[in-house]
């Protein structure tokens, strides 16, 4: 038994060897690595970037930006002009190092001139990422009265999104 195990383990030893070395025809070259070690991505390119995110542009002036910290973020108003059960923003945060995960919900309250202050009912978007759009979500009522009536400035602020506070204001007409 011994006299077989020993040349058994030498042919297969040799099979192995033959099997997972590829053939020379089959080498490619080598070339060297990349001397930067920056990944671009597709939403890297501004064009994308608009394609994705239409009011990140800053055409409208109504868009307000925020660069604190590692995250810019864009808010518009939606429907300012004709509000009905919700005031509606378009939110879009960028970045390429911060987890974009969270809801922005909690972190929200706009108030306006007149001294009221109404916290957000929902953030209306997807989870995580480098680039997340969504709709930022506020009543526009507050026991029963419009927050708006009387109102000629309207704040939107955002705690505690990689920066302590973030606000955004507009005039009222």
């Amino acid at each position: 038994m011994k006299r077989f195990l020993i040349p058994a383990l030498w042919i297969l030893a040799i099979i192995l060897t033959a099997c997972s070395s590829p053939s020379s025809s089959d080498q490619t070259p080598l070339s060297p690595a990349p001397a930067s070690n920056i990944h671009t991505t597709p939403t890297d390119d501004p064009a994308i970037l608009a394609t994705m995110f239409p009011n990140m542009a800053g055409n409208s002036e109504m868009n307000r930006t925020d660069q604190q910290g590692a995250i810019i973020v864009d808010v518009i108003p939606l429907n300012l002009d004709m509000p009905a059960d919700n005031l509606e923003f378009d939110v879009a945060l960028n970045t390429h190092s911060v987890d974009l995960s969270m809801d922005l919900a909690p972190l929200s309250t706009l108030s306006t001139d007149t001294e009221i202050s109404i916290h957000a009912i929902l953030w209306d978007a997807p989870r995580g990422g480098h680039h997340v759009s969504g709709k930022l979500i506020f009543p526009t009522t507050k026991e029963g009265n419009s927050i708006l009536i009387g109102a000629t400035k309207l704040t939107l602020t955002i705690i505690d999104l990689d920066a302590p506070s973030r606000v955004f204001e507009w005039d009222l007409k």
